[in-house]
């Protein structure tokens, strides 16, 4: 008899144990393919026993995941790399509202979503700049130092870009329409920049600053974090390429430079929402948000955090820039028109 009671009580603790391990599995829909971000995850796990299960697609295909799972998705933290995308899964009540001193405390309002009674949607936790690449020998800095000047006819035959309609460029314009004040003015800025293209927009940023070296085009737009991947690498014919090109941060005499951003959300049917809101708060401590600086080059949002980048120190000759400060779910909120405006104006 008590050999039975010590077995039945075994199997209650086994049962709970495998109940506990369960709980302790956190399900991580991820835009960002970065190998670097692997620290991130080995180190929370390190620091809570909290293990992460990732899924990994970009920012469109995860939130059409969400909407396709519904109520039965397991996501439990959603990271997008694009603010639109995550305005966009916002307003599409996708996301669970979060209120938390910790992330309220390190991370400034215009890098979280819409504020709420019951907190914001998501919170940003990384930035990338997006600047302006241009050929040193055949054009002069203050001719390409505004985005307004993409659109300029002296410009014009010399600007290469990615596609319109990348998450990026929506991101861009709909940031420049907002500067700028009215959609008049927007509308006729992207067909003077479609104008201007040298070529139709194809390939990814680190295609347009190679165009820029290779003579195809001579201004281009790229994100920071790509230059710095250049400016970092071993390659001779990358040092080559940055040789030839300059870096303008544009508008340091007006709103300065638009930033995009990477942030992080918790899923609106998320099982362990606990947890979840744990990742997050982990995700804007020192630790992990050096790990994004000195990683994968991009800029911190938590307040007081200090990184030591060489690439990203050169880029802006060892000091600051002059960042915009509009709402980036402001920003998100403008991608529909934009594209709108792209269609009627041509810009692929």
């Amino acid at each position: 008899m008590q050999v039975k009671a010590i077995a039945a009580l075994v199997t209650v603790a086994a049962a709970a144990l495998g109940a506990q391990a369960q709980e302790q599995v956190l399900n991580l829909y991820s835009a960002r393919h970065y190998s670097t971000d692997e620290a991130l995850y080995s180190n929370f796990t390190k620091a809570t026993g909290i293990r992460i299960n990732r899924v990994d697609s970009d920012d469109a295909g995860i939130l059409a995941r969400l909407k396709s799972e519904g109520a039965a998705s397991p996501a439990d933290v959603i990271l997008l790399v694009d603010a639109a995308r995550l305005h966009k899964g916002e307003v599409d009540g996708l996301f669970r509202p979060v209120k938390s001193k910790l992330l309220e405390d390190a991370i400034p309002a215009q890098y979280r979503g819409t504020p709420t009674a019951d907190g914001s949607a998501w919170y940003g936790f990384s930035t990338r700049a997006r600047v302006v690449v241009y050929d040193k020998l055949k054009v002069k800095r203050e001719d390409v130092d505004t985005y307004e000047e993409l659109g300029d006819p002296k410009n014009k035959g010399k600007v290469c870009i990615r596609s319109g309609s990348h998450p990026y460029n929506l991101s861009l314009f709909g940031a420049v329409a907002e500067h700028l004040g009215s959609d008049a003015k927007a509308q006729d800025w992207l067909k003077g920049v479609k104008d201007n293209l040298a070529r139709d927009p194809k390939g990814g940023d680190t295609d347009q600053i190679k165009a820029v070296a290779a003579g195809e085009c001579q201004v281009a737009v790229s994100n920071t974090y790509y230059i710095a991947r250049m400016l970092r690498s071993g390659n001779p014919e990358d040092r080559a390429v940055m040789e030839k090109v300059g870096i303008v941060f544009p508008n340091q005499q007006s709103w300065g430079t638009h930033l995009n951003i990477a942030g992080g959300a918790v899923a609106r049917n998320s099982k362990n929402p606990q947890a979840a809101v744990r990742f997050l708060e982990y995700l804007a401590s020192p630790e992990a948000q050096n790990y994004f600086a000195n990683g994968n080059n991009e800029w911190p949002t938590a307040k007081g955090v200090k990184v030591s980048n060489p690439a990203l120190a050169a880029m802006t000759n060892n000091g600051d820039f002059k960042a915009e400060t509009i709402p980036l779910s402001t920003v998100g909120a403008n991608q529909v028109k934009i594209q709108q405006m792209l269609d009627r104006v041509g810009f692929k």
